[in-house]
C-alpha cells in the first residue's frame, strides 16, 4: 500500500446500486423486481462484452435502453414503466456507506477517481445528484477509447493521466471480471463482494476482498 497514488472505483454495482431503479418500482412490477433487476443488469454486461467483440460500438446509455427492452419483454412488463425505469436509472443510489467512506478518503494523499462503462453525462449526472462531485479528481469513461472494459485499453486511462506505474493503482469493483480485468493488466485489485459470491477463474486473484467500502479504511 505504501506505493498507492491513486484509488480507481468502478461506478455499477461499487458505488452505485443498480438494482435501485427496480427497486423504486417494485410496488408496479411486484415480486419479480429483483429478478428482473438482476436479468437486466446481466443482459446489459452481455451487450458491452458482445459489442466489444463484434466491433458494434454502442454507448452504454444506449445499451441500457436495449437491455432494458428484452427484459420488459422476458418478464411482461406493461411497456409504459419505460420511461420511469430509464429515469430513476439516471438518479441510481450509492449504496449505504459510500459517500462516508470517500469524504474519510479525500482526507489522504490519493489521486480518487471512477472509472466506468457510462457515459461521461451519466456518470457526472450521477456524481452530481448524489453530492459526490467534490470528491473525485477524474471521471473517466470507456468512451474515451470507444470499447468496454476489461479491454485494457480501458485500464490504461487513469494510469496516462496521472503519469504513474499499473501497480501503484488500487482499483475496486464488485464486478469479479472486473476486478479480473484490472488485476491482469497490473492495479492491485480488491473485491467489493457485496452479495457473498464466488470469485471466478479468470487467472487473477484480488489483492483482497471486502464486504463494503467501508472497510478499504482499514486496509490503507
Amino acid at each position: 500500500m505504501k506505493n498507492i497514488k491513486a484509488i480507481i472505483f468502478d461506478a455499477y454495482g461499487t458505488l452505485f446500486d443498480v438494482n435501485s431503479a427496480a427497486e423504486k418500482c417494485k410496488g408496479k412490477i411486484g415480486d419479480k423486481w429483483e429478478d428482473f433487476a438482476n436479468y437486466w443488469r446481466t443482459t446489459q454486461l452481455e451487450y458491452t462484452w458482445l459489442r466489444s467483440l463484434m466491433n458494434r460500438h454502442k454507448d452504454f446509455w444506449k445499451i441500457t435502453e436495449d437491455s432494458l427492452d428484452k427484459s420488459m419483454k422476458f418478464f411482461k412488463i406493461d411497456n409504459s414503466m419505460r420511461n420511469d425505469l430509464l429515469d430513476l436509472y439516471k438518479v441510481l443510489s450509492p449504496f449505504s456507506e459510500v459517500k462516508e467512506t470517500l469524504n474519510k478518503l479525500k482526507k489522504k494523499d490519493f489521486k480518487l477517481a471512477i472509472l466506468s462503462n457510462g457515459t461521461p453525462s451519466l456518470l457526472g449526472n450521477l456524481v452530481k445528484n448524489n453530492n459526490l462531485e467534490n470528491i473525485f479528481d477524474d471521471i473517466f469513461s470507456i468512451e474515451e477509447v470507444g470499447i468496454f472494459k476489461p479491454d485494457s485499453k480501458v485500464y490504461e486511462l487513469p494510469v496516462n493521466k496521472y503519469n504513474i506505474k499499473k501497480d501503484e493503482i488500487l482499483f475496486l469493483s464488485a464486478n469479479t471480471w472486473d476486478v479480473s480485468g484490472g488485476g491482469n493488466y497490473g492495479y492491485n485489485s480488491i473485491w467489493v463482494n457485496r452479495n457473498k459470491n464466488i470469485f471466478d477463474n479468470l487467472d487473477y486473484q484480488p489483492l483482497d476482498e471486502i464486504h463494503d467500502l467501508s472497510e478499504l479504511l482499514e486496509i490503507i
